[in-house]
């Protein structure tokens, strides 16, 4: 795998993932350039409510492979393997087999070509098939185990049905690959034919009403993730220090005032209607640039700190597996790293417009702690929804004319935009390696990403792609 890899998720938002062993550190930074006709910037779109409402984080520990058919063998001696350190095994299997179903199924759902489409759902189905065969085989015969394999078991079951389903709900209509799709609804049935009637997992009522069910495996789901995925407890830098900055900004805004109501005081002699009209008018401007003032104060105090801290804890022993800084502003072009600069200069001469420039950062430091038996590495999964992004952008309206042989046609065409993504990756104290992106989108989808080249002189991020 390497370092990073970035890929378009769903219609409107991207991912990137990436691994850290312990001990390490590392900085990322991502260099969003949004060309201003897509009226993105600072007026229009707050950092701190797109953070939390669009930029979704998933961290959790990774193992290399599937290790579920070890699972047999590494606990053979019932005297040296604990009950915990088999389900902790049991769910780094079924996790990581939920995530790759789940990754791949939005992947299939990109294909816009048939056969495709068709040739990459035959190969999910033969993976999901052999898997679940292959996890099947190792169900424990000792009671204290068997609940956790059967929650396991019930809730892939479950998932990679609804998900194989899905995919055929919106699959492209073809009869020529018929055999595909019955293989596939062949599976899923014999899915649910194995839950309900020779396991019986799931009662008569959970069965017959959808809300159960779903509420029944979503419990399922954070079962199997106790202990691989980790706790977060996120923290707001600051806090202090935007207090001073409003007080000092009050305190500000208060010396213009007293200055001026003194200076009102010394034109009109005693109370009169003119001084508190003058009165009236000082205070309503006090209130009307004291937020302003504020702001501008904060922008300048806060510009290249960090905005959030997060800490990574282990679920079970509660232990510090990683911490974390997140960087989240608009920035100046005078203050974008030199080599950014440099690679952003590789644009095509008709694509160099104005942009606003969106700088997301993310510093971890892993620490020395051993990670649980099992565990080899970290994994970091982030997806930024562009969707706030695409309401501001304009509906294609244009049409394009054509004449063959006297008749006058005519097609519609969209407004696209396209985005220039710039990721800078820095591992402890060494050199900084770039990837360059393209992102091109319109208003309902990402149209298109793919992966630029850098100028000669500059290190490119080792083994990157996947911009798919």
């Amino acid at each position: 795998m390497s370092k990073i890899n970035i890929k378009q998720e769903e219609a409107l938002s991207i991912k990137f993932s990436h691994l850290m062993g312990i001990g390490e550190q590392r900085r990322l930074d991502l260099y969003f350039f949004l060309p201003k006709e897509m009226g993105i910037g600072v007026n229009t779109l707050n950092e701190e409510e797109y953070y939390h409402s669009a930029i979704v984080g998933r961290r959790s520990y990774f193992s290399d492979g599937l290790h579920l058919p070890l699972v047999q063998s590494r606990f053979a001696s019932l005297n040296r393997r604990t009950v915990e350190e088999f389900r902790l095994y049991l769910n780094l299997f079924a996790y990581q087999f939920a995530v790759a179903v789940e990754t791949d199924g939005k992947a299939l759902e990109q294909l816009t070509e048939t056969a495709s489409f068709y040739q990459a759902l035959d190969e999910l189905r033969e993976q999901v098939s052999v898997l679940l065969r292959k996890f099947r085989r190792n169900e424990p015969g000792d009671p204290k185990w068997k609940s956790y394999f059967e929650n396991a078991d019930n809730y892939l079951s479950w998932f990679c049905e609804q998900r194989l389903l899905k995919l055929l709900a919106h699959a492209p209509r073809s009869s020529e690959f018929a055999e595909i799709s019955d293989a596939v609804l062949q599976l899923c049935r014999a899915e649910h034919n194995y839950r309900e009637e020779e396991r019986r997992y799931n009662s008569v009522q959970t069965k017959q009403d959808p809300n159960r069910i779903s509420n029944k495996m979503l419990l399922l789901r954070r079962l199997i993730q106790q202990g691989v995925v980790l706790k977060e407890e996120l923290k707001p830098l600051g806090v202090g220090l935007k207090k001073f900055t409003t007080g000092l900004a009050t305190g500000l805004v208060m010396l213009v005032v007293s200055a001026l109501i003194i200076k009102a005081q010394g034109v009109f002699s005693g109370l009169t209607i003119a001084l508190v009209l003058s009165l009236a008018v000082i205070y309503g401007f006090r209130e009307i640039f004291k937020d302003d003032v504020r702001n501008a104060l904060w922008r300048f105090i806060q510009r290249g700190r960090p905005r959030w801290s997060r800490i990574l804890r282990d679920t079970n022993s509660q232990a510090v597996i990683a911490r974390q800084l997140v960087w989240l502003e608009f920035m100046r072009p005078q203050k974008i790293p030199k080599a950014v600069a440099e690679i952003l200069k590789q644009r095509h001469s008709q694509n160099k417009l104005d942009v606003e420039i969106l700088h997301y950062g993310i510093s971890t430091k892993v620490t020395q702690n051993e990670f649980q038996a099992g565990y080899s590495s970290m994994q970091e999964q982030v997806s930024f929804s562009l969707v706030p992004f695409a309401r501001y952008l304009e509906r294609g309206k244009a049409k394009i004319y054509k004449e063959v042989e006297g008749r006058i046609s005519n097609e519609s065409v969209e407004r696209r935009y396209q985005i220039n993504l710039i990721v800078m990756l820095r591992e402890a104290k060494g050199e900084p390696q770039f990837a360059r992106y393209k992102i091109t989108m319109n208003r309902s989808a990402i149209v298109d990403i793919s992966e630029s080249d850098l100028p000669g002189h500059i290190s490119a991020i080792d083994g990157s792609g996947d911009a798919k």
